[in-house]
């Protein structure tokens, strides 16, 4: 890996102040992007979808647990699978203290195929505290495109159709869970009794929110080929 050159401190403070330029700006465009994303029109969720957890099975206001606010973590793990995914396991490894987020009136928990217990057995081993749920014998993994089996629902990802993911060079999408790909955040929110949804991202979208990722992009070797 190419380190960066070695300068004087007055060299190095232009330099500093250039790059300051690009983020002030870069800080004004998402102020920006957050604003629109906050007026993004909102879905009434009509699905009675069915979760398991600690306390057996809960439906999807239940998930709330009294808060305004949802934020749903896509973790892929299949049903299958003695683990869960590698890269969401890396992701789930950042999540900290959710005070913040309660404060915020926003509950925040991660939703998997796999059935609970092996969920609370993984979730145990890695010493894990966020709410985890199975939405096994549901739709919710299909119905948010992070399950993908065109006998369940058409295939798309990230806003994609198939035929839009075929006509790619990188090929198209295959059926189940893709480890390293198929994560994402979902967040709704709550009226009265009514559940919405008003946002959902894959993949690099949800950069943003890691701490290892956030402050790896501020040093000199950043993600370093991750």
């Amino acid at each position: 890996m190419e380190l960066p050159e070695i300068v004087s401190r007055d060299e190095w403070l232009v330099a500093r102040k250039q790059l300051l330029a690009d983020e002030k700006e870069f800080t004004k465009r998402r102020d920006e992007l957050n604003a629109k994303r906050r007026l993004l029109p909102m879905v009434k969720v009509d699905e009675d979808y069915v979760f398991e957890g600690p306390a057996g099975e809960v439906r999807m206001i239940d998930l709330f647990e009294g808060r305004q606010q949802l934020a749903v973590y896509h973790f892929m793990f299949q049903p299958d699978w003695d683990e869960g995914c590698p890269n969401c396991t890396w992701f789930a490894e950042d999540i900290g203290q959710l005070k913040g987020l309660h404060e915020l009136t926003t509950t925040f928990v991660a939703v998997s195929r796999a059935p609970y217990e092996k969920l609370a057995a993984y979730k145990e081993r890695k010493g894990w505290t966020f709410p985890w749920y199975s939405s096994a014998g549901s739709t919710f993994n299909y119905d948010y495109h992070v399950t993908l089996d065109e006998s369940v629902v058409p295939l798309s990802y990230n806003y994609r159709t198939k035929a839009e993911w075929d006509a790619l060079p990188t090929g198209g999408l295959v059926q189940g869970e893709q480890p390293f790909d198929l994560h994402g955040l979902s967040c709704f929110l709550r009226v009265e009794d009514d559940v919405h949804h008003t946002y959902s991202t894959y993949g690099r979208g949800c950069d943003s929110m890691g701490f290892t990722t956030n402050v790896i992009d501020l040093t000199a070797l950043g993600r370093q080929g991750t």
